[in-house]
């Protein structure tokens, strides 16, 4: 397999985070997909496309279970 953006022939499997924007919080969802190792294009097959939107239904629902991992704070004006 090509990338379709590259032309590269370096196209494997990982294990990624995507991220999701929730309010002022940010969601990490762990994912297996094809990405170009040159250009870091990914490729989503049906069954994880279909997960994606499932996720992105329960986020939007407020239906989703999380947890927290850490905090990010802004320093007061």
């Amino acid at each position: 397999m090509k990338c379709i953006i590259c032309h590269g022939e370096s196209i494997e499997k990982k294990n990624v985070r995507e991220e999701r924007s929730v309010g002022n919080d940010i969601v990490y969802i762990p994912i297996e997909v094809l990405e170009c190792l040159t250009c870091g294009e990914r490729y989503y097959d049906r069954k994880t496309r279909r997960y994606m939107e499932d996720i992105d239904q329960k986020l939007h629902d407020g239906k989703a279970v999380m947890r927290d991992i850490g905090k990010v704070k802004i320093l007061a004006a």
